[in-house]
């Protein structure tokens, strides 16, 4: 009688984690900043129809890297988690560390049960509301891992890159138009190219709004952003 095969667990999540780290590196990379009067997601995506920047509440953002129809599931996921618990509390209840710990779980668990993991990175960003309050941003990774990122993150094929780049050239206090521009020189200072305002998807969580935060921007504000003097 044959042996039945086997594969041990260390090697098993090894070989996981390596999959979904290839699919997550053929992903294009997202840039998040904080500004003087919120946050600033921006996304290299040409599509002006697949969203990889979305609200999933009031004060709550969500990007995602990777394979769509994986973190469209989870962002769909966590607008009913949120809904249902502003409904059934209240609206202030509704948080990205709360949202952050059920992505965490929700990947977690099928990073180690499932035979193939999500090949995603998501990442949760809420915005002070004005009255002193600390914006937050969650980074969680394809095994449920949560890295609570401060001042800007960066995830996709060139995360690692585009963090060094943040590092040397981030300063607090910036206008939108400079936060724009600096997610946009490290975008292009990683990938060798030179995106254009058709080649972003872009939206901030602004504080200055009342109640919902999140907005896009159109392509034309894009361009006069990109190109106003410092």
């Amino acid at each position: 009688m044959p042996l039945p095969y086997y594969v041990s667990p260390e090697q098993m999540m090894k070989d996981k984690a390596e999959y979904a780290r290839k699919g997550i590196s053929r992903g294009r990379s997202i840039v998040t900043l904080e500004f003087a009067e919120g946050i600033l997601l921006v996304a290299e995506n040409p599509s002006t129809l697949l969203h990889k920047v979305s609200e999933i509440y009031d004060r709550i953002a969500f990007a995602g890297v990777g394979k769509y129809n994986e973190f469209e599931n989870l962002r769909i996921l966590g607008i009913r988690h949120s809904d249902v618990k502003g409904y059934s509390y209240s609206r202030g209840d509704v948080t990205a560390k709360a949202l952050a710990n059920a992505y965490s779980q929700a990947l977690g668990n099928i990073f180690t049960q499932d035979i193939k993991p999500f090949e995603v990175e998501v990442l949760v960003a809420e915005v002070g509301d004005g009255n002193g309050a600390k914006s937050e941003m969650y980074h969680i990774l394809y095994d449920g891992t949560i890295e609570d990122e401060k001042n800007y993150a960066a995830m996709g094929g060139q995360s690692d890159e585009l963090r060094r780049f943040l590092k040397d050239h981030y300063r607090e206090g910036m206008t939108l138009a400079e936060a724009l521009q600096l997610a946009v020189r490290a975008l292009n200072a990683t990938q060798n190219k030179t995106l254009t305002e058709r080649d972003l998807e872009v939206a901030v969580l602004d504080r200055t709004k009342t109640r919902r935060k999140f907005r896009r921007l159109p392509p034309e504000v894009l361009a006069q952003l990109m190109t106003a003097p410092q």
